[in-house]
């Protein structure tokens, strides 16, 4: 085989100009304000293909799989509600005794079929939509944290509506949250009601992204169904194309069904509102300390779940959220950023992605209160696995700190970066002819003898490259000039900024005037 050698190009000058060969338009300058320019295309955004991380072997999920199936055939459900209960044995369930429902496994697998395996959440803005299923990975948020890291004194204090707000405008800006629960409660808002529909209203005025909230009781679905009309243009527009979902608990571990829930489920599928059945049991405490156990029974209460959803309204739209939860078994303390959270978690989202149902599991919960080691440690760590076993929605992933009891805005601003990175792991590498670039090796070495200028690394760093906003990359003595500032440093600047600039109203004034006409808007 025989080989043309090229002419050596004669290298660039220190002021830009080239020696013989022909300028390219706009010289080095130009060049190196393009690599300092964003990409002209996202190289990692949402719903990257998870699956690649398998913890479980096929053996191993049939064999939680089949005891799940033994639970729910011969333990069942107890404190199922009357109105329930007749569903659930009008579709096939069986009366065990004692109060207690069970499941054969005809009947969960009957409900597994007719289950909806994909469906879009929609954003407001339809651009902002995500079709989830399969094993496309989104990052969102969750949680309920009690105490906000105050972005001044750097202290944790009373989360407030305040910060549900900024929290909302704040997110609203970040490409790799793709959508958006609350992640903290409004203590200063005590009456039950008006906590529910101010924290609608939050999401409403402050972020077109799809959106989820909760409702503590079912008395309050209807009215604030009334708020989501307003917004969608008019009376029953919301059911046509609903743009919340609704986050609910119906089991409470171990094995039983929670009467409230029971009820707003009833209430949210009356108003189509999609909802994520969320089983968060503790190892140890709720449910076995043994991982397998743990698994087994998690498993089994998330399928009480979607046999109840479907024994309502079949193929209604459901996220199995199957969240493994750990405790420390020395102390009883809830533990979400550990190893074995990280696991069990990856493994979850196998085990619902295996049954083909859209998946829901909890990560990035760091223990830490600052951002720290092992706030690095613990978040990386557990969200990059969930993203890697596949995990549709990985909830809880942004913003969270304390065991999911305190949130940060500088910490929102760190994660958008870390989803970034878990996008682009995800992405993988796409091997072509032209990307391994034969030809382009050989022009490199023997022309220049490197690949700086080249067309192909110019195409690469447009391509390929993630460029996180917050790491420093400069050299030691760059780093101390600047001020030595760490990743919390910068990040506090930049929210900060967005906060004072992000300004969003996404609620014309004739939809805010009507909606503070009917509802008590804090």
């Amino acid at each position: 085989m025989s080989v043309t050698f090229l002419a050596r190009r004669p290298c660039a000058a220190d002021d830009g100009s080239m020696t013989d060969a022909p300028k390219r338009p706009g010289g080095r300058r130009a060049r190196v304000a393009m690599r300092a320019a964003p990409p002209r295309t996202n190289p990692a955004p949402a719903g990257q293909i998870g699956g690649q991380y398998r913890p479980l072997s096929d053996t191993a999920m049939q064999q939680i799989y089949d005891t799940a199936l033994r639970l729910l055939s011969n333990l069942g459900m107890g404190e199922v509600p009357d109105r329930l209960w007749r569903d659930l044995i009008a579709v096939g369930a069986t009366d065990l005794g004692q109060g207690r429902i069970g499941f054969p496994k005809s009947l969960v697998e009957d409900m597994i079929d007719k289950a909806a395996k994909t469906f879009p959440l929609h954003g407001r803005d339809p651009n902002r939509t995500i079709e989830i299923g399969t094993n496309r990975v989104y990052f969102g948020t969750g949680g309920a944290a009690v105490n906000t890291l105050d972005i001044d004194s750097g202290l944790y204090r009373p989360s407030t509506l305040t910060d549900l707000h900024d929290f909302t405008r704040l997110q609203d800006t970040l490409d790799n949250v793709a959508w958006f629960t609350r992640c903290c409660i409004a203590t200063n808002v005590p009456k039950i009601i008006d906590l529910d529909v101010n924290t609608a209203y939050a999401l409403m005025k402050n972020t077109t992204k799809p959106v989820a909230t909760a409702f503590t009781l079912a008395e309050t679905v209807e009215p604030i169904v009334q708020m989501f009309d307003i917004a969608a243009g008019g009376a029953g527009k919301f059911a046509q194309r609903p743009f919340v979902k609704t986050h609910i608990s119906p089991v409470i571990s171990p094995m039983r069904f929670g009467e409230d829930a029971v009820d707003v489920v009833y209430k949210c599928i009356q108003h189509n509102i999609p909802m994520s059945c969320i089983t968060a049991a503790q190892a140890g405490a709720t449910a076995p300390a043994t991982l397998a156990g743990f698994l087994a029974q998690s498993l089994a209460e998330t399928l009480a779940s979607l046999v109840m959803v479907n024994a309502i309204a079949a193929g209604f739209p459901m996220v199995f959220s199957n969240w493994p939860l750990v405790i420390d078994l020395r102390s009883g303390a809830f533990a979400g950023g550990g190893g074995e959270t990280t696991l069990m978690n990856a493994a979850s989202a196998q085990l619902s992605n295996w049954l083909g149902l859209p998946s829901g599991v909890a990560a990035s919960m760091t223990d830490a209160k600052a951002i720290d080691a092992q706030y690095g440690v613990e978040k990386g760590m557990t969200s990059l696995a969930a993203a890697l076993a596949g995990g549709n929605l990985i909830y809880e992933s942004s913003g969270m700190m304390a065991a999911l009891l305190g949130v940060s805005f500088e910490a929102f601003i760190l994660d958008n970066d870390m989803h970034a990175m878990t996008y682009r792991t995800l992405r993988g590498v796409e091997v072509t002819d032209d990307n391994l670039g034969y030809e382009s090796i050989v022009a490199s070495v023997l022309g220049d003898g490197h690949f700086l200028g080249s067309d192909q690394t110019l195409a690469a760093m447009e391509r390929d490259y993630y460029y996180p906003e917050m790491a420093d990359r400069e050299q030691p003595r760059s780093w101390e000039e600047a001020g030595s500032k760490t990743a919390w440093n910068r990040a506090n600047v930049k929210a900060k900024s967005v906060l004072a600039s992000h300004h969003p109203d996404y609620l014309s004034s004739d939809q805010d005037r009507r909606i503070r006409d009917i509802f008590n808007i804090l």
